[in-house]
């Protein structure tokens, strides 16, 4: 099956390349050569517009890490609204579900359908082949991408028949894991500084009721390394808090904690840049609270 893919950078680059071991042919583009190069190597065509990809391939996927991004390939010059060929757009992003039906209309008086598969899992979950697939849209449309998203982890859960219902899924699991973040960066800076070693805290809390995934997932890999390369930026996890607020708000929920967090996030990225890594909130605890958690692997 033809396939193209618009964004090809830390979570884009694996999940078309899990397209290709699938042996699907690919066309590819994205801003960034060095991006494109490893998928170039593997026989994927490059695309010079969004517009020749949708006049190239019936299905495109979109990983973009911006909403102004997203807008720019769907509406700007030569945008994907543009192409002839494109019969259906699978969103991987999370851009909330105001976005994409913004773009559900535009799209679809083109004829064209959408998919909503926003992902969770990291760049390792990508490489790896076990992302959770969140998914909504109409059914035949989802019924003719499913053998692909498939290809990328073996959770696929269906969120509804309403294109952006995946989206608020999706922000869901995303606010969860932010406040997760923030709560286990004070409790590890607190423990340790107390004279607790951070790799104890770890096994005890990991079977304990305190276990959550950004405990799981950042704190072996980026933290107790004292590396900070998780691979996902602060300013895109603010991103998905900010959306989610707002989608509390159209909804009449209250978000006093997810509020909390942003600001916590906030003030991280001022302490350090908007391009830091997620795992660099434990530093921003440490620097206010005066102590550096030791290196442990």
């Amino acid at each position: 099956m033809e396939a193209g893919y618009l964004g090809v950078g830390s979570m884009g680059q694996p999940m078309a390349s899990k397209l290709l071991d699938g042996g699907h042919n690919l066309t590819i583009l994205d801003t960034n050569p060095a991006a494109m190069q490893p998928l170039l190597d593997r026989q994927a065509r490059q695309a010079t517009t969004p517009k020749a990809l949708a006049d190239s391939c019936e299905i495109v996927f979109v990983s973009l890490p911006t909403l102004n991004a997203f807008r720019a390939v769907v509406f700007g010059d030569n945008g994907l609204l543009q192409g002839t060929r494109m019969k259906i757009l699978v969103n991987t992003c999370t851009v909330g579900a105001k976005f994409l039906r913004e773009v559900e209309v535009a799209m679809n008086a083109k004829g064209v359908a959408i998919v909503d598969a926003p992902i969770s899992g990291g760049p390792s979950g990508a490489w790896a082949g076990t992302l959770s697939v969140m998914v909504s849209g109409d059914p035949a449309a989802v019924a003719a991408v499913r053998p692909l998203l498939s290809l990328w982890g073996p959770t696929l859960t269906i969120a509804g028949d309403k294109v952006g219902a995946a989206q608020v899924m999706k922000l869901t699991n995303n606010i969860l894991f932010a406040i997760n973040l923030v709560a286990s960066s004070e409790a590890f800076v607190m423990g340790t500084k107390g004279g607790v070693d951070p790799e104890a805290l770890y096994a005890a809390i990991s079977v304990g009721t305190g276990n959550n995934a950004a405990l799981e997932k950042v704190f072996p890999r980026s933290i107790f390394t004292r590396d900070f390369n998780f691979g996902a930026a602060l300013h895109i996890l603010m991103k998905d808090v900010d959306l989610a607020l707002e989608q509390g708000e159209e909804l009449g929920v209250p978000m006093w904690l997810c509020q909390t967090a942003r600001l916590m996030y906030r003030h991280a990225i001022m302490a350090d840049s908007a391009n830091a890594d997620i795992s660099t909130m434990v530093r921003f605890v440490e620097k206010n609270a005066g102590y550096d958690m030791p290196k442990t692997r």
